[in-house]
């Protein structure tokens, strides 16, 4: 067995990208309620299954969103939540 497999491996991502994903989230965001849809359950939706069919392509919306990997998403999700909620 490989030696480094017992190390807690850190995962970072760069600054670009953690203000790329706020941005995307926001648009979207507003796309979809633009739409008339739930934001949350839309995003919730398409975070855990990875279709992007939850998200609609009102402005650009679902093109916009698959242009991060969901795990940014919710990384930033994350955050902002634990950053509110101190």
């Amino acid at each position: 067995m490989n030696e480094n497999m017992s190390n807690t491996m850190k995962f970072d991502v760069p600054d670009e990208t953690k203000n790329k994903a706020r941005d995307i989230i926001l648009k979207v965001f507003s796309a979809l309620d633009e739409k008339g849809y739930n934001p949350v359950y839309q995003i919730v939706g398409y975070i855990l299954s990875g279709d992007p069919t939850y998200i609609t392509s009102h402005e650009d919306a679902r093109s916009l969103i698959r242009k991060l990997e969901r795990d940014e998403l919710l990384e930033e999700l994350i955050k902002s939540y634990i950053k509110n909620n101190k």
